[in-house]
């Protein structure tokens, strides 16, 4: 590899960070996804077993581009996961309905 690909590589690369209040991350068993023409939200929620209320722990505001990206991103790591582990088996269940009408304080 010559100097320019070398400094080309470098130019390329991003340091990822993680800070520690981030690091723990956050636990959820439940996402809603709505979008309009300019963005896809993903809320993530926690639904605690008779409790009438979930919370949402976590949203996630991207683009239409990077949604789709994250959606091959998923899928490969899914498919790498089943491979080295076995199907994921997704339980048959009633989910309740879902009132995604926010309320709170913003």
């Amino acid at each position: 590899m010559n100097e320019k690909d070398k400094k080309d590589k470098k130019e390329n690369q991003i340091n990822v960070v993680l800070p520690p209040e981030i690091a723990d991350g956050v636990y959820s068993n439940l996402a809603i996804i709505s979008h309009s023409t300019d963005e896809f939200v993903l809320d993530f929620l926690s639904i605690v077993p008779g409790v009438p209320d979930a919370k949402v722990k976590s949203r996630i505001i991207c683009t239409p581009q990077h949604a789709k990206k994250l959606l091959r991103a998923l899928s490969d790591n899914i498919q790498r996961y089943e491979n080295s582990f076995g199907e994921i088996i997704e339980y048959e269940h009633k989910m309740p309905n879902i009132n995604t009408k926010f309320y709170g304080e913003a």
